[in-house]
């Protein structure tokens, strides 16, 4: 069997890709740099929990729906510090990216007034906008 060209099935390929092609990477560029950094999460992880607990302003707009609907079910533990009670103090360790996951996370400490401490770990979705925090999940 004898393989033929289609000439005329590429030349419509050609015709029809290449007025498209000098947009394709205009348009990926922005996407390949699309997302929040470990250092912008960090910022925002930091701000977001401070000394002893995210603000009522933050809780309303800085969380994510998923977030806000558990803490209606939750009403006896605050489900985005993992506890029944406000930390003295909170640490957030180091950030980690990963950008094909979308997400970012790191792990918050809260410290009590018993010099006991806990963690859990707070996720940020990459792509949010504005930065929010999209899940937390408790350690025990």
């Amino acid at each position: 069997m004898m393989l033929k060209p289609y000439r005329l099935g590429a030349l419509l390929l050609t015709l029809l890709v290449l007025p498209v092609m000098p947009s394709v990477p205009a348009l990926a560029a922005p996407a390949a740099g699309k997302g929040h950094t470990a250092a912008q999460i960090s910022d925002f992880l930091s701000g977001f929990y401070g000394d002893h607990g995210p603000s009522a302003q933050d809780r309303e707009n800085r969380i994510s729906q998923i977030l806000k609907e558990r803490q209606q079910v939750n009403e006896e533990v605050d489900v985005l510090l993992c506890s029944h009670e406000e930390p003295q103090e909170i640490s957030i360790g180091p950030v980690t990216v990963a950008k094909t996951a979308s997400v970012g996370w790191a792990t918050v400490t809260t410290h009590w007034a018993s010099g006991g401490t806990d963690t859990f770990t707070a996720y940020v979705r990459l792509d949010s906008n504005p930065i929010r925090l999209d899940d937390v999940i408790c350690a025990g």
